[in-house]
């Protein structure tokens, strides 16, 4: 990847679904940003990624040059009414892309729809509290910590933790959503 190449950020397809699958199985692999153990399959990633579309919530890409380099997309934060105004985000970047602002543009982007669809907050949940790439992502996009929960997972033989952080958007909680 060449930081010349131009970004495209745009909705996910069927046929960007394998190169999505291959990123999210080297995380789960290889990191503790997925509590995961096991990659699911291209069939189960596109079952997931039609749920989300299915639930009005975005599914991005970032493309370069015909090249899949991560992909983001906001779902339900919890499935009960009183949550409807607020979302959930996950972001994947290709290892190669990482530190070419690849994460940043989909976050980005993400953020702008999900403000434009009128919800209120965003809230990230990041796997590992030494997952210093995603937590310094979300912070330089606004995203404050609001709390950690220790050793709520074990992975590649030792405890992690899941760090919450949240986002306002728009006007956030200073005004009522309509109804």
């Amino acid at each position: 990847m060449t930081d010349a190449a131009p970004l495209v950020i745009r909705d996910a397809t069927d046929a960007d679904m394998a190169a999505i699958q291959a990123i999210y199985a080297h995380h789960v692999e290889t990191g503790g940003g997925s509590f995961e153990y096991d990659p699911p399959d291209v069939a189960e990633m596109i079952r997931r990624r039609d749920a989300v579309i299915g639930g009005g919530y975005p599914y991005i890409v970032a493309e370069a040059e015909g090249e899949i380099l991560g992909y983001a997309y906001a779902g339900a934060y919890r499935p009960r009414r009183a949550y409807r105004y607020t979302v959930e985000n996950s972001v994947y970047v290709a290892a190669e892309a990482h530190r070419h602002g690849v994460g940043r543009a989909l976050l980005a982007e993400l953020i702008r729809r999900c403000t434009d669809a009128g919800f209120r907050q965003m809230i990230a949940v990041i796997g590992d509290s030494d997952n210093h790439g995603s937590i310094g992502l979300h912070r330089k996009m606004g995203f404050r910590e609001v709390g950690t929960v220790e050793n709520v997972g074990f992975k590649f033989g030792r405890w992690l933790d899941s760090v919450t952080m949240q986002l306002a958007l728009g006007d956030g909680g200073e005004t009522l959503p309509p109804e």
